[in-house]
């Protein structure tokens, strides 16, 4: 399709001004962003002209660490310490789930990502084929992340998905990974960081969320999980890691070096007590800083403007330093951070020639007025309710509360629900 979009307010993510003009979108791709003194000339046939009233348009959200298919676990095991909760409510439970199952529990975390702006997510889950094809269904786009531990796919099996994904569909990307060192003994992790060279390819995992963890690696090979798994060459070729909490100066320095990026989980981590990313610091070394929702088990809740306000206020509370992290800052994060972690290139910024993934945040709501500055107020005071509309590749999935995904949603509520209870009920 064809959609114009005029009398607009326009926050590119470029640098941090807004601009007053239009926005053309041809197909899946931005055609001409700017004002209405320099727009060209050329005759388009609309599909659509959508009159902004002077809301704004800006890059979607990504979210840089998901695991949509636990959606099924919303507010199931809340209140408890990490490992507990991970072995003995999580995986036990995820042993019921199958293709079907995930495919559904995925197209309801997509619709809750729709409604918080956001237009990608890093998906980590068990299964890549259901994932996939629950995001093609809905158009939305998704970059898939290897989830190879102990219990679950091998290092050949990840080979298969890396070269069956990266060309599945233009929604679709697949990038090498595992769960975490933890859960993933040596000889594994050693085949992982040779796909990585062979493929030459970035690697993600979870690292350094509990003190636990760093602890009990320590003890296994007196070096931290990132100075463990760079020893293997795992980061040869750039990564990243999610939450990155108990993170030492020689930690960081690897990320730096390597050229990886770091995805903050804020509203998972205060949950789970696991702690507070030094993120201020990180920020200093020019890693590049991201940030994830991480799944709805541990979160609970899919929204990016949560995890905006909570990056800056845990960082102002840890530094106690009101000026410790910038809403600015916070916002290139959650956009332009979050797509280079993701390898996103052709949608962090809106640009002629970019993929045309694009959200409309309301500015005509109570808590966006006054307006001094946009950008703050986005950080600061925004909620769901702002999002208007958000467009991925080119197609409106989400506006004024209504979903475009293929299917209504009270089936898809209806059949989750189904599958929750008959899993309850089902003896383990």
């Amino acid at each position: 399709m064809n959609i114009r979009f005029y009398n607009a307010r326009i926050l590119t993510m470029a640098d941090f001004s807004v601009i007053e003009g239009e926005l053309w979108v041809e197909g899946n791709k931005i055609s001409y962003v700017g004002s209405n003194s320099s727009k060209p000339s050329k005759e388009i046939v609309w599909d659509r002209e959508i009159d902004v009233s002077k809301n704004l348009l800006m890059p979607g959200f990504k979210n840089a660490h998901t695991h949509s298919g636990m959606t099924f676990l919303r507010s199931y095991a809340d209140d408890m310490p990490l490992l507990d909760w991970l072995h003995n409510q999580v995986f036990p439970m995820e042993a019921k789930l199958n293709h079907e199952h995930i495919y559904d529990f995925s197209k309801l975390a997509i619709m809750e990502y729709l409604t918080s702006g956001i237009t990608a997510n890093f998906d980590m889950y068990l299964s890549p084929e259901p994932i996939a094809k629950a995001s093609v269904d809905c158009g939305f786009r998704t970059v898939m992340v290897g989830s190879m531990n102990n219990f679950t796919q091998s290092v050949e099996l990840m080979e298969e998905y890396y070269k069956t994904y990266q060309s599945y569909h233009e929604l679709i990307d697949y990038q090498l990974g595992f769960h975490a060192e933890y859960t993933t003994d040596r000889e594994r992790l050693e085949g992982i960081a040779a796909l990585a060279k062979k493929y030459k390819a970035p690697v993600y995992t979870h690292n350094s969320e509990s003190k636990k963890e760093v602890a009990e690696c320590l003890e296994r090979y007196q070096m931290t999980p990132t100075a463990f798994l760079d020893s293997l060459g795992m980061f040869e070729y750039g990564g990243g890691g999610y939450h990155c909490i108990h993170m030492t100066e020689e930690d960081m320095a690897i990320f730096k070096e390597r050229g990886m990026s770091v995805v903050t989980n804020p509203g998972s981590n205060v949950k789970l007590a696991s702690g507070i990313a030094p993120l201020v610091q990180m920020k200093e070394l020019g890693i590049n800083l991201a940030i994830g929702t991480d799944g709805p088990a541990s979160n609970n809740c899919l929204d990016m403007f949560r995890e905006m306000f909570l990056v800056t206020g845990l960082q102002k509370l840890k530094q106690m330093d009101a000026a410790a992290m910038d809403g600015n800052d916070v916002l290139y994060m959650a956009t332009v951070g979050g797509a280079k972690a993701m390898g996103l290139d052709e949608c962090d910024i809106l640009a002629e020639g970019k993929l045309a993934d694009i959200i409309m945040i309301d500015l005509s709501q109570p808590n966006m007025r006054p307006i001094h500055n946009i950008t703050k107020n986005i950080v600061y005071s925004g909620s769901k309710q702002n999002v208007k509309m958000t467009m991925v590749n080119g197609k409106i999935l989400y506006e004024d509360g209504r979903f475009y995904i293929g299917e209504e949603p009270l089936a898809l509520y209806e059949r989750v629900e189904k599958i929750v209870n008959d899993m309850k009920n089902e003896r383990s």
